[in-house]
């Protein structure tokens, strides 16, 4: 097929296109470059054209017109995203969806929202509305879209209560439009929610989504220190499964984390000391002072309701998830990360391997996250980068301890995720994406279905290099 990328910019012309070259290529980059991997293969990459539809009439045409001239589309929200995935890897049209940003409607326990709404508004609507507020959100949840969270993430704020974004019940509803000659509008509950969610764009563009809400509380945020790192993780763990403690976060930090990337934190806390950020529930903070009581050596150096800091360090939340590696990054631009999965019943003494096969080279940051009922740990683990041959090596020798790598430096679903097909996903790009043209690329199981995983999958379309 031959894209026809100025009959169909001419045929959306009397829609919000974007006008600016430079404000196109903006458009058509998320935060890959937090993998050097990625920046070395990802960083020409760019849009035709971007269009942002005001409604879902307009996502269908864009849908309609570019496949009728074999055009590309990947959908974008705010581009905060770490794998590429709202990388336009063949060109096309970037589909921002930033126009959908309406909260439809906020009931008992769920809101309907459109896709390019941003967390922190949506969190403020339901607070306003109702005192009810997202069970979980990415540390971008300032600046990220509720579509972008569903399309592109798997967790964050709020999984060490509530579990990861697509275990049943954490997504009620999804509205999907395919692309197709006339493109259709689906909605997805319960089992096929799996079909679309996590999924990249590759398979529809999601034009409603139905959550679910918690009650909304003034989260206390505390940081504790520890000097033994082994004490810091088990008491962020034990706080986790602490039943009687309502949290929304808890995340460990080996020093020098605390001491060296996070500038606010860095006078309160003793050289050689590990960390642990906590938010608490403040009916809750009784509870969390007396379990902190009877843990010898955690100090609290700092609640986000009672302290002496000259500088506010602002919501703790922002120290965590990904934001972690953006705080390094902004320090040492030879840091990177890997995205790690301690399961098991000896999730403590896999960690415990892990940091002592890369002393300083690999740098444990833990967020307690629930799976299946049981608390573990995803490590979001700071690496110091020399090659990409190095980094492959730390990554095998995490799977040969156990531990699963959700690979951040490739930029495909399989690789990203589990390094197998999603064979429902596949089916419905087959179904919804006939041509092929929703975000290429990303899904190997479409290009290349004998793919083996043992290389890292290079896209035999990619956009040149100019």
């Amino acid at each position: 097929m031959t894209a026809d990328i100025a009959a169909a910019r001419a045929a959306l012309a009397h829609l919000d296109l974007e006008q600016s070259d430079a404000a196109i290529r903006s458009k058509s980059r998320d935060f890959f470059w937090y993998s050097p991997v990625l920046k070395d293969r990802l960083d020409h990459v760019h849009a035709d054209f971007v269009v942002a539809p005001r409604s879902e009439a307009e996502v269908i045409e864009v849908l309609r017109v570019c496949y009728a001239h074999n055009v590309p589309v990947t959908t974008r929200g705010a581009g905060t995203g770490n794998y590429g995935q709202a990388m336009p890897l063949a060109g096309g049209c970037v589909l921002h969806m930033k126009h959908l940003d309406k909260v439809r409607a906020v009931h008992p326990g769920r809101v309907i929202v459109e896709p390019g709404c941003l967390l922190k508004d949506l969190d403020a609507a339901t607070i306003a509305e109702s005192r009810q507020e997202l069970r979980m959100f990415s540390s971008t949840w300032a600046t990220a879209t509720i579509g972008g969270f569903i399309a592109g993430g798997s967790g964050g704020v709020g999984s060490c209560t509530w579990g990861q974004l697509r275990d049943p019940g954490n997504i009620i509803r999804l509205r999907v439009v395919t692309m197709e000659a006339e493109p259709r509008v689906l909605e997805f509950r319960g089992e096929e929610l799996a079909r679309v969610s996590h999924a990249y764009g590759t398979n529809g563009i999601i034009t409603e989504i139905e959550m679910p809400l918690a009650p909304a509380y003034d989260w206390i945020g505390v940081f504790v220190s520890f000097e033994d790192f082994a004490a810091a993780q088990h008491f962020a763990a034990d706080l986790a499964n602490e039943d009687g403690i309502l949290i929304k976060l808890a995340a460990v930090f080996e020093a020098p984390i605390p001491q060296e990337y996070f500038q606010r934190v860095k006078p309160y806390i003793a050289a050689g000391r590990h960390m642990v950020g906590a938010m608490i529930a403040p009916h809750a903070m009784d509870g969390f002072l007396t379990f902190l009581g009877r843990r010898d050596g955690a100090e609290l150096i700092y609640r986000s309701d009672d302290h002496a800091w000259t500088r506010d360090p602002g919501p703790v939340f922002e120290y965590t998830w990904n934001h972690t590696t953006l705080r390094a990054l902004k320090v040492d631009p030879d840091i990177t990360y890997l995205q790690v999965r301690y399961g098991g019943a000896d999730f403590h003494d896999k960690v415990a391997t892990m940091r002592a096969a890369f002393p300083g080279e690999v740098l444990q940051h833990l967020e307690a996250i629930r799976e299946n009922g049981k608390v573990i740990f995803a490590g979001l683990s700071l690496v110091k980068f020399t090659t990409e041959a190095r980094l492959d090596e730390i990554v095998r020798a995490h799977e040969a301890a156990g531990c699963m790598i959700f690979n951040p430096h490739r930029y495909t679903l399989e690789e990203g995720g589990r390094q197998t097909v999603d064979d429902r996903q596949l089916a419905f790009k087959r179904e919804a994406d006939p041509k092929g043209l929703l975000n290429p690329g990303k899904m190997i199981a479409w290009d290349d279905p004998g793919f083996d995983f043992g290389r890292m999958y290079a896209y035999p379309r990619m956009q040149a290099a100019e």
